[in-house]
């Protein structure tokens, strides 16, 4: 489906993104990631303005131009209680600036049909407490993907993925964790890796600038104490 088209991965070393970069090779793409593990095509750190512009001038001169960014990496999980300043910009260094400063770099480049794909987080609109550099980094992408979206229009389409929870171990779970979603189960990579693939492919070629929540269901469940089951039992909130 991909044969000789070019795809960028940031954080394509482990998790979510190594298995996206797996997806793209096996449909034919060639595949560039950047991640500060060690990988087999380009180590370093997304938060380094020097060190993206490496990262860029490497892609071109190695193929000429780009078909698709994922902009996947993580960042920190540290909120109001524990994370300090520089942590707290270093996530959003690493969540927003670096999709937004790739973008700008590779936009010369960009193949015609090329797509992008950012993956943000279902965090993006719902919050566990001390999680703010996290939660402001992906709800920072959340927008991003909109504005970029309109300003890169005829150019790439750009749509945004928000995973809820996703075991990158593949592990399947029962119980609890699994009955609590609405799908029935824990995700796992494919989940996210397939939406990519298909937001990259020509099959997503009207839609753009749009996000979409795989969390198994579980941002769309209203949940009150005392009803269908449910219960808070921590009285110390």
């Amino acid at each position: 489906m991909f044969k000789d088209k070019i795809a960028v991965v940031t954080g394509g070393a482990r998790g979510i993104g190594k298995v996206i970069c797996e997806e793209f090779k096996k449909n034919g793409a060639a595949v560039c990631v950047i991640d500060r593990l060690e990988n087999d095509y380009f180590t370093g750190d997304l938060a380094d303005e020097k060190v993206l512009e490496a990262f860029s001038r490497k892609v071109i001169s190695d193929f000429g131009h780009v078909d698709f960014i994922v902009n996947n990496a993580m960042t920190s999980m540290k909120g109001i209680a524990d994370c300090t300043w520089e942590e707290f910009n270093y996530a959003l260094r690493v969540g927003v600036s670096a999709p937004y400063y790739l973008t700008k770099l590779f936009l010369p480049y960009l193949a015609p049909g090329a797509a992008i794909v950012n993956i943000s987080s279902s965090r993006d609109r719902m919050s566990q407490p001390n999680t703010e550099s996290y939660s402001a980094a992906k709800g920072g992408l959340f927008a991003l993907t909109h504005a970029l979206a309109v300003s890169l229009a005829q150019k790439a389409r750009v749509n945004s993925i928000s995973p809820g929870w996703i075991d990158t171990s593949f592990r399947e779970y029962s119980g609890p964790d699994a009955d609590q979603h609405p799908a029935g189960r824990v995700g796992n990579p494919m989940d996210i890796a397939n939406m990519v693939m298909y937001l990259c492919s020509d099959k997503a070629g009207f839609i753009t600038g749009e996000n979409i929540c795989i969390d198994g269901g579980m941002t769309r469940q209203m949940i009150y104490h005392d009803d269908f089951g449910w219960e808070l039992t921590n009285r110390d909130l």
